[in-house]
């Protein structure tokens, strides 16, 4: 199928990851749709499309990152102002998919499940398919009644770490979660050994390492995970990894979430490097930081796009 004679989609984007957008849309030659994605003087959200949809397959490009829940309404009031404008059908691509988190199940008394409840209204305003990237728990593709795509977001990750040429390297999982995303990932690399960092929650964005399942002595370890928020589980496992004898410790992470005084808290950390993709743009502090480094995705994605044609 050639990029180039493709006629019958349109891309729109909101304003969470304009560059991302723009370099799908470069990929596939094509150009963002003409939208007006703004707010209201009271801050509500304001949408206009201005290009003809009608019978048209329309993709719209949307991570849900910070601040979540105003990327979030775009994306809703967009799909909905392209199902009334009669459009053949309409595929969301939510590079980072947000409240994924309170997310398996009612384990607690009095909590959402938070990520159902976003599935119901991401179908509700016609929206028919959703792409998207390393979802935090692959079993949340239940919670939708509509075809979800999660793509493999770590793939991008493979020739950067081939290209390290480091010799007796270890994949480490950072949590008991992880373990079946690094197994994957060390088999892909044809890396027979694995290590978990064991660690429990006592609250939401705090973490404590408990246990280290696996020998790292002398050991160039790799740390797999989807995503990094606060950064404290992955500075905590650093040093782990640093104080049981590892040689270096990289980290690679699709979603570079990066909340709080995570920046801080990465420079001053026993990690040697952060790698992430950009299904979240990096603010300037986290440009500036010298650990971290950023690949695009946007050809996987682009190249997902071109498969649902």
């Amino acid at each position: 199928m050639e990029v180039s004679r493709l006629t019958n989609f349109k891309l729109f984007s909101g304003n969470a990851n304009l560059p991302l957008s723009l370099k799908i849309a470069e990929y596939l030659k094509t150009p963002i749709s003409n939208a007006l994605v703004g707010q209201f003087s009271d801050g509500e959200t304001r949408i206009e499309i201005k290009d003809d949809v009608r019978n048209q397959n329309v993709f719209i490009l949307q991570s849900t990152s910070n601040p979540v829940n105003q990327h979030l309404m775009e994306l809703l009031l967009m799909a909905d102002a392209i199902r009334r404008a009669s459009a053949k059908y309409i595929t969301a691509v939510i590079p980072y998919f947000g409240y994924a988190r309170q997310d398996q199940c009612k384990s607690e008394a009095q909590v959402p499940i938070s990520a159902k409840v976003i599935a119901d209204l991401l179908a509700s305003v016609g929206i028919q398919r959703i792409v998207t990237v390393d979802i935090h728990a692959g079993q949340l593709q239940g919670f939708f009644s509509t075809p979800l795509d999660n793509i493999d977001g770590l793939t991008i990750f493979l020739k950067d770490i081939q290209q390290q040429n480091n010799s007796n390297p270890m994949i480490v999982s950072p949590d008991i979660g992880g373990v079946l995303r690094a197994r994957a990932f060390a088999k892909l690399l044809e890396i027979n050994d694995l290590a978990i960092i064991d660690k429990r929650r006592p609250h939401p964005n705090e973490a404590q390492v408990m246990h280290l399942i696996g020998n790292v002595k002398n050991r160039h370890c790799v740390i797999i995970d989807d995503m990094v928020d606060t950064g404290e589980t992955l500075c905590l496992a650093a040093k782990t990894l640093k104080d049981q004898g590892a040689k270096n410790v990289i980290a690679y992470a699709t979603h570079p979430v990066l909340s709080g005084s995570a920046i801080q808290t990465i420079r001053s950390s026993a990690l040697d490097a952060l790698i992430v993709s950009d299904t979240i743009p990096l603010n300037q502090n986290a440009l500036d930081c010298p650990l971290i480094r950023q690949l695009s995705i946007a050809p996987i994605i682009a190249e997902a796009i071109l498969k649902l044609l």
